[in-house]
């Protein structure tokens, strides 16, 4: 055993309930691979059930966790939930603007989106445990346990890395131990969903660099074109349907905006992150399609939706994005919260342009039926109605502070 392993911490597992046959949430990164070890040699479980859900990870990353399974002597069932994920769960995300702390909800789905199926396979199966690889300082263990919890209400869960109170470093010792193969692009490994990915996650300190090798879609502006790019987005009903005027389904949009907004240093998002916990981490993310996607979006919505509408739905949105963020997506208030975002988007129909040059972005041209612009009456450059209305009118406007003015000379006095 590596001396980095207190062979104590594994003999914890003791007070653990005793299953035979368990369903893991396995990706075949290190802590999920790991767990494949520690379920058979600590926990004793005589039959460990890997289930491998795709989210938009992509065939490299698939690949890679087929080869550990390989190692392990396990088969991984494979669900691929890539167009549920889209159609269902990142849909109803850019209609709700969904940024928790400038992070693009995505992880914070994905997991439970994962966690469901997991538990569906767990109790179609007949297993009598499940398990998962999060540590105790994250916030997937809040949001993997409240959807088991759901459903499959009853079964015992595992966390084997939380519950033996492995560090990183132990966990790699352990790794290397039982033979298992780690290939991390960075320490502390990252995350990919087919609407952002996670680098490093609670792994990072304050002044950490981060390798340009780490990045997948992103280039960094020194090293983007010289020449700008105009990118087009279409949206029917708050979602994008077509990408330069090719109608395009949004898994495949969202695919092929990553390429080509991460090619001119778009994406890149380095933010102190306030955990579910309360606890602050540094989180890297790579998201050149959200970040495109969600400021299109939110300007169409400026153009489309009347002033109480944008104003109120702020507050829906940001109730949406940390009911989702902190493991709540299956509360009924989501839905509630879904019932009033949809009924909004129903006029956020139209075409928004942005520019793209060495990392910035700017909107320059949007068009809409639903335009609620109308420079004949606003524009100083029009008559469009008779100025002196509005004399009177701010007259009235004005009676509140002419109330407050006498209090302050009674003040006075």
């Amino acid at each position: 055993m590596a001396r980095a392993v207190p062979l104590e911490k594994l003999t914890t597992v003791q007070r653990a309930p005793r299953v035979r046959r368990v369903a893991l949430a396995y990706s075949g990164g290190l802590d999920s691979s790991l767990c494949v070890a520690l379920l058979r040699e600590v926990y004793g479980v005589e039959e460990v059930v890997p289930i491998t859900v795709d989210v938009g990870q992509g065939a490299d990353e698939l690949d890679a966790a087929a080869r550990t399974a390989a190692v392990l002597g396990i088969t991984p069932r494979v669900i691929d939930a890539r167009e549920e994920f889209a159609r269902d769960w990142l849909a109803p995300a850019i209609r709700a603007n969904a940024d928790y702390l400038g992070y693009p909800v995505a992880t914070a789905m994905t997991r439970q989106l994962i966690a469901r199926l997991v538990a569906e396979q767990a109790v179609a199966l007949g297993c009598d445990g499940l398990a998962e690889g999060s540590s105790g300082k994250g916030n997937d263990q809040y949001r993997m346990h409240n959807v088991f919890t759901l459903f499959a209400p009853g079964l015992p869960i595992l966390v084997p890395v939380r519950d033996l109170d492995l560090t990183r470093t132990e966990e790699r010792a352990l790794c290397a131990h039982f033979g298992i193969p780690v290939d991390e692009p960075i320490p502390g490994g990252d995350d990919k969903t087919l609407w952002c990915r996670s680098i490093a996650s609670g792994g990072l300190g304050l002044d950490t660099p981060i390798p340009d090798a780490v990045w997948r879609w992103y280039v960094p502006p020194e090293r983007a074109p010289d020449r700008p790019a105009t990118v087009t987005l279409t949206f029917t009903g708050g979602i994008p349907v077509a990408l330069n005027g090719t109608p395009m389904a949004l898994a495949d949009l969202v695919d092929a905006l990553n390429v080509l907004a991460g090619g001119y240093g778009i994406g890149r998002i380095d933010i102190l992150e306030d955990g579910i916990m309360g606890l602050k981490s540094r989180e890297v993310y790579e998201a050149p399609a959200a970040t495109v996607v969600l400021r299109a979006h939110r300007d169409l919505e400026q153009l489309t939706l009347t002033k109480e509408e944008v104003q109120f739905k702020r507050g829906i949105d940001q109730a949406w994005a940390a009911l989702v963020y902190h493991g709540d997506w299956f509360h009924p208030l989501r839905a509630d919260l879904d019932a009033f975002i949809g009924r909004s988007q129903e006029v956020v129909d139209g075409e928004v342009s942005l520019r793209l040059y060495k990392g910035s972005m700017e909107v320059v041209a949007r068009a809409s039926r639903q335009s609620l612009f109308a420079p004949e009456l606003r524009s100083i450059a029009t008559g469009g109605f008779d100025q002196r209305l509005c004399g009177p009118a701010a007259q009235i406007r004005g009676l509140p502070y002419q109330v407050l003015a006498l209090r302050r000379a009674r003040a006075k006095a």
